[in-house]
């Protein structure tokens, strides 16, 4: 990549709300509710992120993930990469987390994953549409990839090859 992940004078969104969801920066203020919603769909969030993740593993406990949560946090301090809690509207439980990250790609500026928990599946596809339109629309990517979304996973890791 030879440009900057994002331009030093770009102001990222802390938080943000929608129709059916509140964004927030996924930091430890939000670890438990967090912890829980991972944990509680475990199983299918080890297809999000590739064919071959383990997270979450069964033996991860609240203070692995408020460990997590602290290098979050820390990466969207540093503006190395922006990580989403997205929270109900009335920010008692978490319902997932949107990554925004550099791209591994030279094709794309960014990659962005997402998830939400088992019992809110039904807002996967609306909080995919809204990430991928307030992304395009508000944040000064031109080219961003929703690995395993806009492309397979096989597709996506042969992208990853050419590197």
């Amino acid at each position: 990549m030879t440009h900057s992940f994002i331009p030093a004078d770009f102001d990222v969104p802390e938080s943000i709300t929608a129709d059916n969801f509140y964004l927030t920066i996924l930091a430890p203020a939000v670890a438990e509710i967090d912890y829980e919603a991972v944990m509680s769909s475990r199983a299918r969030l080890r297809s999000v992120f590739g064919v071959n993740t383990e997270w979450p593993r069964d033996s991860m406990t609240l203070e692995d993930n408020f460990s997590d949560l602290i290098n979050h946090e820390s990466e969207f301090q540093s503006r190395k990469a922006f990580a989403y809690s997205v929270l109900t509207r009335s920010k008692n439980k978490c319902i997932g987390s949107i990554y925004i990250d550099p791209s591994k790609v030279g094709e794309f500026d960014v990659e962005v994953y997402l998830w939400v928990r088992d019992d809110s599946v039904h807002l996967d596809n609306e909080l995919y549409e809204f990430t991928s339109h307030w992304l395009r629309r508000c944040w000064p990517f031109r080219k961003i990839a929703f690995p395993g979304r806009d492309f397979s996973w096989g597709e996506w890791d042969s992208f990853e090859n050419r590197v």
